[in-house]
């Protein structure tokens, strides 16, 4: 088996994950108390040996390429490793925008061309799973397949959030079909995991950037063509993997890091992240006084004064006397006030709860009005830097956008549904 490349599509924008990839592509939503998505992937390409990794960004990108920087964080170091950034290319051309995940690949053929290898592995930034990609390597090569697709069963209720393909007992693929919204082929879901024998993937890149009738996309135009005309093969992958594409999923993945019967083990992973985004908060957390953690992590440089449960709690959160957080997941820097009770929040950097707040202890949970396809499940979610006024109660499935003040909040209280921007509530 030759080398092989790693090329990592990370320019997404995570539209479903609202305003917690407004000013950041998705892969570079923090998660798990200590990491960014997109760390997963990359340590997954690190523990298997692979030398050279590109990464492809677009969407907002500045966070990202400042956490991955030249690799160094995972061992990608000295003459025999490669990891570099890969934005759009800037040509003459109007298209130079990566038109879909294809493209991304085609424009930068150049960079692949660099190394000499056989196989390209094509990686998904925004999943949460541990895989040695030997085994499937090994797979490809053994099947002397064109493409390989690693798949997993994923329950039929949410078969149309995937590609789905079906394949013989000896893994050909026969048939996929990209998140189809009736009457799906199978519910073996895409994993978003590619194995490519190189000249092929050269070739069908070439061909299909000279279609002006493309989509210049793996999901509806190469892999459907490919498994008509190639030997294509699903590889099925039995351990965690989890899409966090919506803010419940985002969530409940969080929660899952609390779980030991989840198959989301952190510590077993070996995960590895840039620690300059930590660098500011270099001392343990520490419990104070009548501070409680119960199944939860808690970040370093924190102070527990209340008490904490089943919640996931990133670096520098302050939790005042008095106040309970539960079942949610507090970003950096946040500010807990004295007495205040928490309850399903996903807040990112820099919360500001006010002394005596109350936000999703409200029995009632209707969606939220303006975005109930985002917020439906009871988690309410705040940007950064809010600061929630003294007293102030927030419901259920609330949405509050960053850097709002208390002077900006309604009198009389946020009421389940609500939507609070600079514009007014319920405003979009």
């Amino acid at each position: 088996m030759g080398e092989t490349i790693a090329m990592i599509l990370a320019g997404g924008q995570g539209s479903r994950l609202s305003i917690l990839s407004n000013q950041r592509a998705k892969p570079a939503v923090p998660f798990g108390g200590n990491y960014r998505i997109i760390d997963f992937v990359i340590s997954n390409v690190m523990h298997s040996g692979i030398r050279y990794m590109g990464v492809m960004t677009q969407y907002k990108p500045y966070s990202l390429m400042a956490h991955i920087g030249n690799g160094e964080a995972w061992g990608f170091t000295g003459r025999f490793a490669v990891a570099k950034c890969l934005p759009p290319y800037v040509g003459d051309r109007d298209s130079d925008w990566y038109a879909g995940t294809a493209d991304a690949i085609y424009q930068n053929l150049s960079f692949i061309s660099r190394f000499d290898v056989d196989t390209v592995l094509v990686l998904s930034g925004d999943h949460i799973y541990h895989m040695m990609y030997g085994e499937l390597l090994e797979f490809h090569t053994r099947s002397k397949a064109d493409l390989t697709i690693a798949t997993q069963p994923v329950p039929w209720e949410e078969t149309n959030r995937f590609g789905l393909l079906k394949s013989d007992k000896k893994g050909r693929i026969e048939a996929f079909e990209e998140k189809p919204q009736k009457d799906p082929i199978s519910n073996q879901a895409n994993l978003g995991i590619y194995v490519f024998k190189r000249s092929v993937l050269e070739e069908r890149l070439r061909a299909d950037a000279a279609n002006p009738q493309s989509s210049n996309d793996f999901g509806k135009s190469i892999i459907p063509d490919m498994i008509r005309e190639c030997n294509c093969y699903a590889f099925e992958f039995p351990n965690y993997w989890r899409d966090v594409g919506t803010l419940h999923s985002f969530w409940e993945a969080n929660m899952e890091c609390l779980d030991p019967t989840s198959g989301l083990d952190l510590a077993r992973w070996r995960v590895h992240t840039n620690c300059e985004d930590a660098i500011r908060y270099c001392t343990p957390a520490h419990l104070v006084d009548d501070g409680t953690v119960i199944h939860s992590t808690v970040g370093k440089g924190s102070v527990i004064r209340g008490s904490v449960i089943n919640s996931v709690l990133f670096r520098g959160v302050v939790v005042g006397p008095g106040a309970v957080v539960r079942n949610s997941v507090i970003m950096d820097g946040a500010r807990i006030g004295a007495g205040s009770q928490v309850n399903y929040l996903v807040a990112d950097k820099y919360l500001h709860t006010g002394a005596g707040s109350s936000i999703g202890v409200e029995e009632e949970s209707v969606p939220n009005r303006l975005y109930p396809h985002y917020l439906s499940t009871g988690l309410t979610l705040t940007g950064k830097r809010v600061h929630i006024p003294d007293g102030y109660r927030v419901g259920r499935n609330c949405l509050i956008h960053q850097d709002m003040k208390p002077g900006l909040f309604p009198a009389n209280g946020l009421p389940s549904g609500s939507t609070l921007t600079e514009r007014g509530l319920d405003q979009p």
